[in-house]
């Protein structure tokens, strides 16, 4: 909408508010940022989780976000700067790697079904976003 947010209105101020707005955004849109993530076998053989080779792994990801539709990987490359910048200051806001995985993971990465296994696609939501994290540079090459 055309409608302009004074975010130095005191109603801004509470971080868990603009990231609840945040996560809400992600979660509503009618087409999910990554377009329903494949299930963790059907990523890739053998699957993500069990890669010994993290170069291997570091490929895989990379190659799945970069086939993402362009307005999608953009999106993803700007938020996952974003989440970065938080994670710099880790100290004074508690928020690590681990924990913007297991607060981000499952609005970004949606199920391709709703009868796939919920606690694997939890672990598998957590990786997938800590290897993005942990390798930004390598999967949005400037």
């Amino acid at each position: 909408a055309d409608e302009r947010l004074d975010l130095d209105d005191g109603r801004w101020e509470d971080v868990h508010v603009v990231t609840g707005a945040l996560k809400l955004f992600f979660r509503e849109l009618p087409e999910p940022l990554t377009l329903q993530w494949p299930e963790p076998a059907a990523t890739v053989s053998p699957p993500l989780a069990e890669m010994q080779d993290p170069a291997k792994r570091g490929r895989c990801v990379r190659d799945l976000v970069s086939s993402l539709p362009p307005a999608h990987h953009d999106t993803m490359k700007v938020l996952f700067g974003h989440l970065c910048r938080v994670i710099e200051h880790k100290e004074e806001n508690r928020m690590s790697v681990q924990s913007i995985a297991i607060v981000f993971g499952p609005t970004l990465l949606r199920p391709a079904s709703e009868e796939a296994n919920m606690a694997m696609h939890m672990v598998f939501q957590n990786q997938v976003v800590e290897h993005i994290l942990n390798h930004y540079g390598y999967i949005f090459p400037d």
